[in-house]
């Protein structure tokens, strides 16, 4: 099958204006899609199964708790920690689906959810958030729309490492050995994206907003701090962040790094935008639960409302209807998913380093 970067490159402006524009006049392709998907019944909501496994993230939680405060001041909590750093991750997944309305049709309790899980399980602020992944969905890996590819440390393109000056300049030479070591700081990341955000016009709770991050922080580092020395406190802190953060990079980075980048005056519908930009992940239950559903990504950027244990099924259709329509989709591996995305980062990284 060609190669969706290939496929998008080989056409000119024009001529993709051009189909972009036929599509439109006959009909959508992701209708015909979506039809098929709502036939099948994919669409309607999983309450039992959304019980069940938030029952069981937060029978996971209280278990850490329990096992942190029954240990005490010892060096054997860091791994509390690290069975922790799971557990948030897949918290961070929860939030993730409530913010997409997958547990519930309605907004407000996907709100009330979303901050309760977000703000003051996680520390990490949901309508910040909302509004950053709502701008990735939009335009998925666009240069100048999607927030996910924006040059802040790493480069994701040679466009951008050929304008990289500063930090970016520094780490774009060497981003993919040193991707994994950055993921480190990733959950500290999202926090201290969190408060910053907390003054932007667009956040629309500040006050609660913040309330609920404070009072995370609070519980997080007073919980430690009193049970803990200073020195455990600092390691349980370090192994635990670090490891989560490195846990959402290996569930978010497969899904669409190394795929094709999408530059300013490239005119694609719907159904392509987001196909041909995404990648699945293969590798049965353990990855469908260690992603959350998440490898399933052509799918769920084409129905983010999808409940996950439809994701499967829905998988099934697109692709063969991909292969009808001739579209490119792109499934591999998760070890091979994470060696395209560091292939990636080190061929758009060649400039910087052939410019020392």
């Amino acid at each position: 099958m060609a190669n969706p970067t290939v496929l998008i490159e080989s056409l000119p402006t024009r001529e993709r204006e051009k189909g972009h524009e036929n599509g439109r006049a006959k009909g959508s392709d992701f209708s015909e899609l979506s039809r098929r998907i709502t036939d099948a019944g994919l669409l309607r909501r999983r309450p039992l199964y959304y019980t069940l496994r938030f029952g069981a993230v937060a029978l996971a939680l209280g278990g850490g708790v329990a096992a942190f405060l029954t240990l005490g001041n010892s060096w054997s909590q860091l791994l509390v920690a690290v069975a922790l750093a799971v557990v948030f991750g897949q918290l961070g997944l929860a939030a993730h689906d409530l913010a997409h309305r997958q547990v519930f049709s309605r907004r407000r309790p996907s709100e009330t959810g979303g901050l309760l899980v977000a703000n003051l399980l996680l520390g990490m602020s949901y309508g910040w958030w909302m509004n950053k992944h709502t701008r990735h969905h939009a335009n998925p890996n666009h240069e100048g729309k999607d927030p996910d590819v924006s040059p802040d440390i790493l480069v994701w393109s040679r466009r951008q490492a050929s304008k990289a000056e500063g930090l970016p300049r520094f780490v774009g030479k060497h981003q993919a050995a040193l991707f994994f070591p950055l993921l480190t700081l990733e959950g500290l990341n999202l926090s201290f994206s969190s408060f910053r955000a907390l003054r932007s016009p667009s956040m629309k709770r500040p006050v609660l907003e913040g309330t609920l991050l404070v009072a995370h922080f609070v519980l997080y580092f007073g919980g430690l701090f009193t049970v803990l020395s200073p020195g455990k406190a600092l390691a349980f802190i370090a192994v635990h962040q670090g490891l989560f953060g490195i846990y959402l990079g290996s569930v978010f980075a497969p899904n669409h790094k190394g795929m094709p980048m999408i530059e300013e005056g490239t005119r694609l519908d719907f159904l392509r935008r987001q196909v041909l930009t995404s990648r699945n992940v293969r590798g049965g239950v353990l990855v469908d639960a260690f992603m959350g559903g998440l490898n399933y990504q052509i799918e769920h950027h084409l129905f983010p409302s999808m409940p996950t244990p439809a994701l499967g099924r829905a998988q099934v259709i697109t692709e063969r209807y991909c292969a009808e329509l001739g579209v490119p989709y792109c499934q591999t591996g998760l070890l091979a998913s994470h060696r395209e995305a560091l292939r990636h980062l080190r061929s758009v990284g060649q400039p910087l380093r052939d410019a020392r």
